[in-house]
């Protein structure tokens, strides 16, 4: 709103109102603003949700050994997170973007769909919250919502960038001047960074398009629904998903940046996405609202982000990649995420395969696999069978797996924008 008050103030002369068309000026203010409203909202919540006794249920020793100082520790922090992601977005964006107007959406139905969970098990005292097959209808009914947005909406467009030839021993990239719809994403590592969805349809012919937006419609479903899940996964420490995504953020930022930028995209031999410049102011809010959350996150934790904070963020992480294009650098920019959901899958199929023949099994002492380095036995379960009992040795204090973390996703973030250039 802010954005388009200081561009109509600019018409009448007014000093300093034109610093409002600059990305980099809104999107740092957009940042302060988040971390400041985090931290002055945060302590009204907390404060608020112990006067309402409203806390999570405190966790057994033997799964959290470092739980007797987060006794009456409040959830539901996502909140702090989601207003204070908000009113910078709503305040410094354009609320005409199509993307912004996207990652508004996706604030605010993974939210409500992460509240709602919370709200089954904290005030209505259901351990169970909602169920796996409601939350994965939220997820992909969104994910469909996404897919089809930007297949449908004009405003959702690339300029494909082409390597024209070589001056001076560089290879020169130049985009497309006509903006096109496009189920084009980015690949990493290969010289040829393009990979045309439609294209692996090629056998079919004139329907190829549409086999290719609807693919890209279902990659959609599919990159929203694992992300969300995996950032659900990882909130189980204090600061974790929130440290965790708050690099992620930065890497996302920096990827619609020059994907926004036709010099950098051209430099970098990517596609170049008008309009996705809002999509740094986003990611700036973000990346404010994690860091003002952290200061009552970090360990011992004032309060738990819960379903609603952690739900909502992979989704806008998921839904933020699609939109630039940037999907399949996720796997590699989101590791920790995807191996969290991975140890998790491994340990339900090798317990229900030895079930099958009435053996207790197991692959790790616990799941997610964050849990593995704070449980310090393996004979939580009698008579069952561990392949990795004895890894780690002893339990790790939780900040130093949090901190240990936060350090992979640093390198694997670094990782990931290198790989713009590796090829």
């Amino acid at each position: 709103m802010l954005y388009y008050l200081f561009r109509f103030l600019e018409q009448y002369g007014l000093p300093g109102s034109g610093m409002w068309s600059y990305i980099s000026f809104r999107a740092l203010l957009a940042l302060i603003a988040a971390l400041v409203m985090s931290a002055w909202f945060g302590e009204r919540f907390i404060k608020y949700m112990k006067r309402r006794n409203l806390s999570e249920t405190q966790r057994s020793a033997d799964i959290d050994p470092f739980g007797e100082k987060k006794i009456g520790v409040p959830s539901m922090g996502g909140i702090i997170i989601i207003v204070s992601v908000l009113v910078p977005c709503l305040l410094l964006g354009r609320l005409r973007n199509i993307y912004m107007l996207l990652m508004i959406a996706t604030v605010v139905w993974f939210g409500l769909l992460g509240f709602a969970d919370d709200y089954i098990k904290i005030i209505r005292k259901n351990k169970d919250g909602l169920s796996a097959r409601a939350k994965l209808a939220g997820q992909v009914v969104f994910g469909l919502a996404v897919g089809l947005t930007l297949y449908l909406s004009p405003d959702a467009v690339i300029r494909e960038n082409i390597e024209i030839g070589r001056q001076a021993g560089e290879t020169r990239v130049v985009h497309k001047s006509a903006p096109e719809k496009s189920t084009e994403t980015t690949i990493p590592f290969f010289k040829a960074n393009n990979l045309d969805y439609e294209d692996i349809f090629s056998f079919l012919g004139s329907h190829k398009t549409q086999a290719g937006w609807a693919f890209f419609v279902l990659v959609t479903v599919f990159v929203i629904t694992a992300v969300s899940n995996g950032a659900n996964l990882n909130d189980g420490m204090d600061g974790m998903a929130a440290g965790n995504s708050a690099i992620i953020f930065i890497a996302l930022g920096i990827l619609a940046y020059v994907s926004s930028h036709i010099a950098y995209a051209g430099y970098l031999n990517i596609m170049y996405i008008p309009g996705s410049q809002e999509l740094v102011i986003f990611a700036c809010a973000m990346i404010g609202a994690l860091i003002g959350f952290l200061w009552y996150n970090a360990y011992p934790a004032q309060v738990f982000m819960g379903d609603t904070g952690s739900l909502m963020i992979g989704g806008c992480i998921g839904v933020l990649a699609v939109i630039i294009h940037k999907e399949l650098l996720l796997p590699l920019l989101c590791f920790i995420f995807f191996v969290e959901s991975l140890s998790v899958i491994i340990q339900t199929q090798y317990y229900k395969r030895g079930k099958q023949r009435g053996v207790k099994q197991r692959v790790f002492k616990r799941t997610p696999i964050h849990d593995t380095f704070r449980t310090p036995r393996t004979d939580l379960v009698p008579d069952c069978r561990y392949v990795l009992g004895n890894w780690p040795k002893g339990a790790w204090h939780e900040s130093k797996i949090t901190v240990r973390f936060w350090i992979t996703t640093i390198v694997l973030a670094a990782l990931t924008i290198i790989t713009l250039k590796i090829r």
